[in-house]
This record gives C-alpha cells, sequence and structure tokens, in this order.
C-alpha cells in the first residue's frame, strides 16, 4: 500500500471485525453512540420482537458496559433490574418525573438530601405536585399520608444526622395505604442494608459514594422489580441523563472491593464514633451504632453495619468548629463521602451558607456540626488526628463556652 492508497475509507475500516472479549477478566468499555445492524431484515426482526438481540440501537438506550454493570448491581441487591443514571440527582429526579403527575402528593422526610427536597418540594410544585416534610419516622410518615399520596421517599441512614427509619414498618405501610416506597440507600451501601429484602419497592443510590468507592466518578442507580424499573428507564431514554461508559466501568471497578472497604469503614465508624461520644470537647454524636442514637435498635435489627460517617456537635461556636476542621491533617475537605480518602465538613458552610443562620438552625443545621466521612486510612491514625485537633483548639480559645445544640 502506497501513502496516496491510505484513504479515509482505510483509515474507518482496516483491521475492524467482531471483537471477543469474553475472556477477559474485566468488563470491556464499549465506546459506541450507534450499534449496527446486518440487513433490513435484522431491524425489522428486532423492532418487531423476532430477534433475541439485547442491544437496543443506540447508545442513549443502552449500551453493553452499562448493561453489564447494571446486572451486577441487580445481584448486588438481590432484586431484578437496576437502572444506571449520569448521577445521582439524575437518578432522583427521573424517578419522580416518572411516577407523579399534577394532582400526587410526595412525603419526603425533612432530613432527606438537600437537592432532592428542593426538586420534590419547589420544582414539582410548578406542575401541580404537592410535597410534605415530615421528621424521619414511620409515625409522622403516616399522618402525612393523603388520598392522593403516591409516593414515600427517604433515606436510610439520612443526612447528617444517620436516623434510620424502620424500613420494615414503612414497607407495610405503603403496601396497606397502595402507597410507593423509594429508600435512598447511599449512605448504608447494600453490604449494610438491602431494603428491597425489608419490603420496599424501590432502593436508590448515589453511586458516587460508596459504590464507586474512590471519588473519581458521579453515577446514580435505581433498582428493584423489573415492573417498577422499566417507566423510569423508559423515560431515562428521553431526559437522557444516562451513564457513559467509561464511568460504568469505573463503577465495576468500585463494586469489587465494596465489600472490603464497607468492614473497614463500620469497624473505623464505630470506634471513631466512640472516641467521640467520650471526649470533653464534642456535645453529642449522631451515628447508629451507638447505644445513645434515638434508633440504635431499629438499626441493629436492620444493619448488619453502621457505615463510616460519623456526625457531631463540636462544643463551641462557628470559629471553634472551624479551626478544629482545619486543623485535622488526614481528612480533607470536601462535600462527598465514601470514598477511600476521609472527607471532613461543616455542613452550614458547605451546602447551607446561602441561607440567614436561624434558616440554617431551623434544618438542624448548626455551625459547630461536622459530618466526618472515613476513608481507608488505619482508625488508630484518625484517632490521633481528631484528638491532636480538638486539643488545640480547646487550648486556643479557653474562655469560650457557648455551644449551639442540634
Amino acid at each position: 500500500m502506497t501513502r496516496h492508497d491510505l484513504t479515509s475509507t482505510h483509515c474507518v475500516h482496516a483491521g475492524t471485525g467482531p471483537c471477543d472479549v469474553r475472556h477477559a477478566i474485566t468488563t470491556a468499555i464499549v465506546h459506541s453512540a450507534p450499534f449496527t445492524f446486518a440487513s433490513t431484515q435484522e431491524v425489522l426482526d428486532y423492532v418487531e420482537g423476532r430477534s433475541d438481540r439485547r442491544q437496543p440501537e443506540y447508545g442513549r438506550m443502552g449500551n453493553p458496559t452499562v448493561t453489564r454493570v447494571e446486572e451486577r448491581l441487580a445481584a448486588i441487591e438481590g432484586t431484578e433490574r437496576a437502572q444506571l443514571f449520569a448521577s445521582g440527582m439524575a437518578a432522583v429526579t427521573t424517578l419522580l418525573l416518572a411516577y407523579l403527575k399534577s394532582g400526587d402528593h410526595l412525603i419526603l422526610t425533612s432530613d432527606c438530601y438537600k437537592r432532592t427536597r428542593d426538586f420534590g418540594g419547589e420544582f414539582l410544585a410548578r406542575f401541580g405536585i404537592r410535597a410534605s416534610l415530615v421528621p424521619p419516622t414511620v409515625e409522622a410518615i403516616e399522618q402525612a399520608i393523603r388520598p392522593e399520596t403516591r409516593m414515600i421517599l427517604t433515606e436510610v441512614p439520612s443526612n447528617p444526622y444517620l436516623y434510620v427509619v424502620d424500613v420494615g414498618r414503612l414497607a407495610q405501610l405503603g403496601r396497606d395505604r397502595g402507597v410507593l416506597t423509594v429508600i435512598d440507600s447511599t449512605f448504608a451501601t447494600p453490604v449494610n442494608l438491602r431494603p428491597l429484602e425489608w419490603g420496599a419497592d424501590l432502593a436508590i443510590h448515589s453511586a458516587t459514594k460508596y459504590l464507586g468507592g474512590h471519588n473519581d466518578l458521579i453515577a446514580g442507580v435505581l433498582a428493584g422489580r423489573a415492573e417498577l424499573v422499566q417507566p423510569v428507564s423508559d423515560l431515562l431514554m428521553t431526559l437522557g441523563g444516562v451513564c457513559d461508559p467509561t464511568t460504568a466501568f469505573l463503577l465495576d471497578r468500585g463494586l469489587k472491593t465494596l465489600g472490603v472497604r464497607v468492614e473497614k469503614q463500620n469497624a473505623a465508624g464505630l470506634e471513631v464514633a466512640r472516641f467521640l461520644e467520650a471526649h470533653p470537647r464534642i456535645r453529642e454524636v449522631f451515628y447508629p451504632g451507638l447505644a445513645s442514637h434515638p434508633q440504635h435498635g431499629i438499626a441493629r435489627r436492620l444493619m448488619s453495619g453502621f457505615g463510616g460517617v460519623v456526625t457531631f456537635l463540636v462544643d463551641g461556636g462557628f470559629e471553634e468548629t472551624a479551626e478544629f476542621v482545619d486543623r485535622l491533617s488526614i481528612p480533607r475537605i470536601a462535600p462527598s463521602l465514601g470514598g477511600v480518602e476521609a472527607l471532613v465538613e461543616q455542613p452550614a458552610v458547605m451546602s447551607f451558607w446561602d441561607l440567614p443562620r436561624h434558616e440554617r438552625e431551623r434544618l438542624g443545621m448548626y455551625d459547630n456540626l461536622v459530618r466526618l466521612s472515613l476513608g481507608i486510612e488505619e482508625a488508630d491514625d484518625i484517632l490521633a488526628d481528631l484528638d491532636q485537633a480538638l486539643q488545640v483548639s480547646r487550648t486556643s480559645h479557653p474562655e469560650k463556652a457557648g455551644t449551639q445544640h442540634g
């Protein structure tokens, strides 16, 4: 072949052909927008339902890499079907839009993720869908149910106070009243809690967090019975918030170490929570593994572990708390959780600083509230770091004793 023989046609087609990746130990990344057919008859067989072909004609409707990871996620959740999304919020918003219409009523618990509350309580109101924010208890949720209620969405454990709703009772309530129950189980992961096994209709995750586990991807997942997931998948094809194959590959890689990561984070979480609860510079600790947690009994019954997030109130106000956070050397200041690196934040600053202080406090976002997400660092190293940061904070401002309390 001479130089002049190298045409664009050759560049596109030279060396192409079937690629057998069945023997690869890792999931193959398939980058393709369209997917081809051998003939018009093959197209007709596919669209008329006579073909066993599973791959749709266009990547927004399905991708082999994404499908493979969805199958793994469904197996991990112990259910029929999982659908991947471009983010956790894409999963939440697509779900709500798929199931709710004008005149319907949605129940959200008051500690749901801020963006979930904003979308459910404000954006959906434009379309005549009303939402109620209630405390995260079965009793409060039951009182809020109306004839037009179509869905209950809550987090277990919740963010940031780690409340644990009795999923079994809530699921039974939903069945009795004909209301769909959806559990955002991001903080628990399927390792610590599988809500569908307790009767919930659908489970949702920000896969960005523990499932991915390395702070290097953004994705969401919805899991449940096929007939419940399908309407959401159909709408996703229109809205377009699909997961790309590279992200799916990274998620697949993260899932392989999910069990060992969560096991270590569970152990470190309980150790750190106990340390903080006994420390004189800490006013209160919120961790479902502690006997002092208001839903400790429920958590012990539902969960196999209590997670790697510990939330607590520092003895002092904004300045003392910020100083403590800044003195920490291992956790990085960042707004996420569930990765291999420990992260820390003041929720009032990171997510609610645009609100007046009285509004933040009404939502429980006090200036001295800290959320610590443990990674896979050694617990002893984290404890030593916490201790030194708390000791410095205590000696720097010994005259300040005012404390906000959640």
